[in-house]
């Protein structure tokens, strides 16, 4: 796994997090977004881009966000190992699962965090130093409101010119979501020396704390949420 994140190390230094600095405008609130409800629930989100260890280390430390599993989309069981998927010919993307309380934080307001703070929308098959269609953007829709606040958004953006280069993110149904293995899970938690975690990932955590102090948390929720 480490030889496989890691071509060379020199490929790291100096390579910075994938954030909104790097867009012409702010990224605004999505003109489309569902409705807030009145009493607190859990809704799920899966999204991909880019590697999952850093996907999932920015949507913990979003408020309203009650859990968050890296794991696989977009392709079928056999083949949802990291081995399989690291070869970029499985249609399996390094993805998260994200369940939240929309009372909270809405979908859309989730999917605006996705775009501004978790990765770069405007890269094809690529994240930082990561190359490959398992690092792709997509977003995978449970049903057709996701669906259609996705698209709005993506479109809103677009025609706003908020990104240098027009967004190149899927919106896919979601057929299922796999689990990656253990040693995946919080992986930027647990090892937060490692230069891939500190080079590419806790970047953009400082960047969600400082450009959105409303929407960010010290520390993930922990409550019982089953995938």
């Amino acid at each position: 796994m480490q030889t496989r994140r890691f071509a060379t190390l020199a490929a790291l230094i100096g390579l910075t997090a994938c954030t909104a600095t790097a867009s012409n405008a702010p990224v605004p609130d999505p003109s489309y977004d569902e409705a807030k409800p009145a009493a607190h629930g859990t809704e799920t989100a899966v999204l991909a881009g880019g590697c999952f260890w850093g996907m999932q280390s920015v949507f913990e430390h979003v408020r309203g966000v009650r859990q968050v599993w890296a794991g696989y989309s977009g392709g079928g069981a056999g083949t949802a190992h990291y081995d399989d998927v690291s070869d970029g010919t499985t249609g399996h993307a390094e993805s998260v699962k994200i369940a939240f309380d929309p009372a909270v934080l809405s979908y859309g307001q989730l999917l605006k965090i996705y775009f501004a703070v978790a990765h770069d929308p405007t890269t094809l098959n690529r994240q930082g130093p990561d190359a490959g269609t398992q690092y792709r953007s997509e977003i995978f829709y449970a049903n057709a409101e996701q669906k259609k606040i996705a698209e709005s958004y993506i479109t809103q953006l677009d025609a706003a010119k908020v990104f240098d280069n027009s967004i190149v993110t899927l919106v896919q149904p979601l057929t299922r979501f796999y689990p990656a293995e253990d040693y995946h899970q919080d992986y930027a938690r647990k090892h937060p020396d490692n230069m891939y975690i500190v080079v590419n990932d806790a970047p953009k955590v400082a960047y969600l704390k400082q450009a959105f102090p409303g929407m960010y948390q010290d520390e993930q929720m922990v409550v019982d949420v089953k995938l």
